[in-house]
């Protein structure tokens, strides 16, 4: 377990990804403040924050924002990044599996394209329950699997060894169904709704495949590991070309949010 966790740990701080929540998806952090109505005063855990993509906006609101995230170096970057947004929280080093903080502690538990990352789904939907106080909510942005990096995990899969057991695709948290099945009646109210983020950063598939395999950390490790590196090259490409309509990607999300019994 402690070698899967460091090898995850890895993979993220591997590339720019502080450049990929900059650049193309700055707007979902502020989706999900307002999706969870956070509030001045309140008590907000962000797990698998990143740079704090929503802790920031968070703690802008006034509340009291913990960002958590298994990789020190996108802690830092965050840092930095609240820093020169004159946003104060405080950033801890955690895995989403074993959150170091006391049950029922925050009144909002959020994640933006975090969790879902984080390898077994239960564990990891049991710590967001755990943490949140009883009529506290939960709020998380997760990719779908039908949707862009859905389909982009799905052109990698063939390129990469299997995971090991135990091990559910991220994409699923994407999942309505896989959602509920996780809370099951720990939660009350839970709404899925699907929405899109425009992407306009690549003019084309060779574009978008010459960004992410520099930047981004799953298609870095792909690429390296491959013995068909020129096959997965053309791959992305493709799946760039699939998706670009006018100049620009509609990647699709999983807005959820749901209120702890």
């Amino acid at each position: 377990m402690d070698e899967l966790k460091q090898k995850h740990r890895a993979l993220w701080a591997l590339g720019d990804y502080p450049a990929v929540a900059a650049d193309l998806i700055p707007s979902l952090g502020p989706v999900l403040v307002e999706a969870c109505r956070i509030r001045p005063g309140q008590r907000v855990l962000d797990v698998a924050a990143g740079t704090g993509n929503v802790a920031i906006p968070a703690a802008l609101t006034g509340a009291d924002v913990v960002a958590s995230d298994l990789t020190p170096s996108l802690l830092a970057a965050g840092e930095k990044l609240a820093a020169e947004r004159g946003a104060t929280l405080d950033w801890r080093e955690a895995d989403a599996e074993d959150l170091p903080f006391e049950s029922d502690a925050f009144d909002v538990v959020v994640s933006c394209v975090g969790v879902m990352f984080a390898p077994h789904h239960r564990a990891a939907a049991d710590e967001l329950v755990r943490v949140a106080r009883p009529g506290g909510t939960i709020g998380l942005i997760s990719w779908t699997p039908e949707g862009f990096i859905g389909q982009l995990f799905a052109t990698l899969k063939p390129f990469v060894p299997p995971p090991p057991p135990g091990v559910s695709p991220a994409p699923l948290w994407g999942s309505p169904s896989h959602v509920a099945e996780l809370f099951g009646d720990r939660v009350t109210d839970l709404t899925a709704e699907r929405r899109t983020v425009r992407v306009d950063a690549f003019a084309t598939g060779a574009s978008f495949r010459e960004y992410f395999t520099t930047v981004y950390g799953p298609t870095i490790v792909a690429l390296r590991g491959t013995d068909r590196p020129d096959e997965l090259r053309r791959a992305l490409d493709e799946l760039g070309d699939r998706w670009l309509t006018g100049g620009a990607m509609e990647w699709e999300y999983l807005l959820s949010t749901a209120t702890v019994c």
